[in-house]
């Protein structure tokens, strides 16, 4: 039977008003299917926001320490075969004046010793153990870090101690309350500092909370816990664009010092960023991939409930091929009730996705959950389309009935 052309528009109200009229027919079919549907695409959603709002975190920690950062680390990756931070033994320490020989670089700018140990930190009756970073002045322009009161550490002779320190500003109202801690003193370990400013607050960085350290100069840490190395060194480049001459300049001089042994590993930021988006950004993939797994069954309880219906309603099916419906025709018209159920499905499962985004936002405010655009898309998308894969089937077998035995319901 051939349709025409006048009359395409009127049979497409008319089937998309039969396949509202089956939907709603069977309500309770219609909501447990749609349910299923939308619990795979909220999954696939959620899942991805979760991915994405985790990467772009690590991105944003990393980021803080500035473009043109190298971080000179003791010890050679391919000693262990592990990252960098899980280095076994060094053949050699870095020391400070490894540092201090960077110097010679004109590629160089900042230099920032790091030797890092917890300590108790107390003032009068009151005590908090937190971490003690031991560096030079230059630390706060390498960590872009602001004071809230008073100055950072005192430029000058890094092999001098001055008893002076820089307090985060959660451990200077745990120590002082609201009373002012610039000029005051307060013990760390065994021995006593004046306290020169306080840091702006920040939190965690690196996953340090920078609000709750204590700095000192990095001769005195290294007197604190009785050590010469260093945990590392962070090198501000004289422009980005020099990073690579940089790494090889700082290769070359430590190799030097150590006896022609190139001992250390120098990572940029640029590497470090690039390998931690490929790690988020596979593992984003992988959870929505498993999240997606839910569509197919959906798709497949769809199936399912579909060809119970087709049993169900071989009556309705023989009148309309005994009026001249073509095969085609009835194929159509379940697969677009297929595609309508997976639509409705997927949009439910869309606003349910973003009010769970909103209530994670609101219980964790400082992680950014934000769905990307292609994952609402590759949702909704694998969700009709796996509705109509397997409604293929069942709009099959209700082409297939004889008019004749269905309308006598044989």
């Amino acid at each position: 039977m051939t349709v025409p052309s006048a009359n395409a528009g009127m049979l497409a109200r008319d089937g998309l008003r039969f396949t509202l009229h089956a939907l709603e027919a069977a309500r309770a079919r219609t909501a447990l299917m749609g349910l299923a549907m939308a619990i795979g695409v909220a999954a696939v959603i959620v899942l991805t926001a979760l991915g994405e709002g985790a990467r772009q975190y690590v991105l944003g920690e990393f980021s803080s320490l500035g473009s043109s950062v190298l971080t000179i680390l003791p010890g050679r990756s391919e000693t262990t075969g592990g990252a960098p931070p899980m280095l076994g033994a060094t053949p050699r320490d870095l020391t400070l004046d490894d540092a201090l020989s960077l110097r010679r670089s004109a590629l160089i700018g900042s230099i920032a010793p790091l030797v890092i140990g917890d300590a108790e930190v107390s003032a009068g009756a009151r005590s908090r153990e937190v971490m003690v970073l031991g560096s030079t002045a230059e630390l706060k322009t390498v960590r872009h870090l602001e004071l809230a009161r008073g100055s950072f550490l005192p430029a000058g002779d890094p092999f001098s101690s001055p008893a002076v320190c820089v307090l985060g500003e959660t451990l200077k109202a745990e120590l002082f309350g609201t009373a002012g801690a610039v000029g005051k003193l307060v013990r760390i370990g065994d021995r006593r500092f004046r306290v020169v400013g306080v840091l702006a607050s920040k939190g965690q960085s690196l996953g340090a909370n920078i609000d709750d350290v204590a700095i000192i100069p990095v001769a005195a840490a290294q007197a604190l816990f009785n050590t010469q190395a260093l945990f590392r060194v962070l090198v501000e480049v004289r422009g980005r664009e020099s990073i690579p001459a940089a790494k090889r300049a700082i290769e070359t001089l430590i190799t030097a010092r150590h006896e022609g042994e190139n001992d250390i590993t120098v990572i940029s930021l640029d590497a470090m960023l690039s390998t931690f988006d490929r790690i988020f950004t596979a593992l984003t993939l992988t959870v929505a991939g498993i999240a997606a797994i839910s569509l197919a069954v959906a798709g497949i309880l769809i199936m399912n409930v579909m060809l119970i219906a087709v049993s169900q309603r071989t009556q309705e099916i023989g009148l309309l091929k005994a009026l001249g419906a073509p095969p085609r025709l009835i194929t159509r018209l379940f697969l677009g009730e297929a595609a309508l159920l997976s639509l409705f499905g997927a949009a439910a499962g869309v606003a349910v996705a973003y009010l769970g985004l909103f209530a994670l936002g609101r219980l964790f405010p400082s992680f950014t959950l934000s769905a990307p655009l292609w994952a609402i898309a590759a949702g909704v998308g694998v969700a009709v389309g796996t509705g109509v894969l397997f409604g293929w089937l069942p709009a099959r077998r209700a082409a297939r009935l004889d008019p004749v035995q269905a309308l006598s319901r044989r």
